[in-house]
Order: C-alpha cells, then sequence, then structure tokens
C-alpha cells in the first residue's frame, strides 16, 4: 500500500488565502507546497511531480490562465482554477484553456475539500470494480482510469477522461453539448456550451496521436457528438 501523500501546488499572491488553503489541505493529509506568481509556479512543477493544481486567475506577471496553458504542456494532472472573477464567461475560458474546475471566492472549506478529492479522483482512481466500456477498439476503464487498444495507451487529463467516457456510455447515440457538460464537468448551469467543442478537439487530437483514427467522435450538427461503436 502507498502511503505518500499526494502533493498540491497551491499558487495565489493572496498570504491569506496560501495560508487558510494549505493549512486546511495538510490537516486532510496532502503536501502543500505554495507559490506566490507563476514564475515560480513553473519552478515548482519543473522539479516536482504534483497530483493537483490550485490557481488563482489575477496573478502578477503570469496570470492564471497563461499559467494553466503552460502547465498543461508540462503534465495532465488536474488544476483547479480558485478566483474572485466569477462570471460564467471567466469559469469558460478556464476550463476551455485545460482548467478542471472552477470555484469562485469566497468559498466553503467543505467545497473545496470536497473539489479536490473528486479531481484526485478522477485522476488517480481506486474502485474496486472495473467498469469497462469497449467502443471502435478502444477499451475505456472507468476505475482504472486508462483508454487503451490494440496501438497502445491514449494520455487523457482527467477533464478529457470524463468526457470520453460521457461518450463511450452512449456509444452509437448522440449526445447533446449540454448533456455532456453535465456528465463531464458536472456543471448544470453553464449555458455557454463553446468549451465542449474545445475539449472534443482536443480529445480527437489525444485519439489521434495515440495512433487511433480521431473520426471515432463524430460531430452531429445541430445536436451533439456521438462515439462510434
Amino acid at each position: 500500500m502507498n502511503d505518500t501523500p499526494q502533493h498540491i501546488l497551491v499558487v495565489d499572491d493572496e498570504a491569506t488565502i496560501t495560508d487558510f488553503v494549505g493549512y486546511a489541505l495538510k490537516k486532510e493529509g496532502f503536501a502543500v507546497d505554495i507559490a506566490a506568481n507563476g514564475e515560480d509556479a513553473l519552478k515548482l512543477a519543473t522539479s516536482n511531480t504534483y497530483d493537483l493544481f490550485i490557481l488563482d486567475i489575477m496573478l502578477p506577471g503570469i496570470d492564471g490562465y497563461e499559467l494553466c496553458r503552460k502547465l498543461r504542456s508540462k503534465t495532465n494532472a488536474p488544476v483547479l482554477f480558485l478566483s474572485a472573477r466569477d462570471t460564467e464567461l471567466d469559469k469558460v475560458v478556464g476550463l476551455e484553456i485545460g482548467g478542471d474546475d472552477y470555484l469562485s471566492k469566497p468559498f466553503g472549506l467543505r467545497e473545496l475539500i470536497a473539489r479536490v478529492r473528486a479531481l484526485l479522483r478522477r485522476g488517480n482512481p481506486e474502485g474496486m470494480n472495473s467498469n469497462v466500456i469497449v467502443a471502435s477498439g478502444i477499451t475505456l476503464d472507468e476505475d482504472a482510469h486508462s483508454a487503451t487498444g490494440d496501438k497502445g495507451s491514449i494520455d487523457l487529463t482527467p477533464r478529457e477522461f470524463e468526457l470520453m467516457a460521457a461518450l463511450m456510455r452512449s456509444a452509437g447515440k448522440v449526445v447533446s453539448r449540454e448533456d455532456l457538460l453535465r456528465e463531464a464537468w458536472g456543471w448544470e448551469y453553464l449555458t455557454e456550451t463553446k468549451t465542449v467543442d474545445t475539449h472534443i478537439k482536443r480529445l480527437r487530437d489525444k485519439i489521434s496521436a495515440a495512433g487511433y483514427d480521431p473520426s471515432v467522435v463524430e460531430t452531429v450538427r445541430g445536436y451533439g457528438y456521438r462515439f462510434r461503436k
């Protein structure tokens, strides 16, 4: 059994926030590093392996959005935005550039810990019985968080995996953008669905990069997307 605590990097220029969040996460058994700006965060991400990133958006120098883009080129670990900017557009942008979840300030400690644990489960599940879906020569194991086939594994972020799982659960059927937002993001209140299109493109790119046919994810104009059986 691995007793090594999961490692989280918290990036915020407000010491009151990093002190509060850092203390709460350590109390829950996580290992926590703190950075006050994007430059320091990138240095830490280069020399350490993190299981989760918690980013403010309004950072000095490299802002949270750009920091997320740079982290995405290095790791698939989930990213949780924690920001006072709470418009729907801010949330959509955060998701489109590779974020996995978005929590607005002020926030409740219980909700923060729940979001953190949910994102970590997606990235490192500990399921007891495999929930396996097979379609178009790809086998997706939801509990093991793996997508494989005869050409090898497909490297997916937690959000991309959730999106692929939502599509594969309904293989052969059209899934609307709204339903994908609900299933893959758990966001009932987002009316802007463009973020789904952005993530579908990334998902196809990952499928193609692994040697599989990206057209297994079909666009059904005016309705949504369908994963071929």
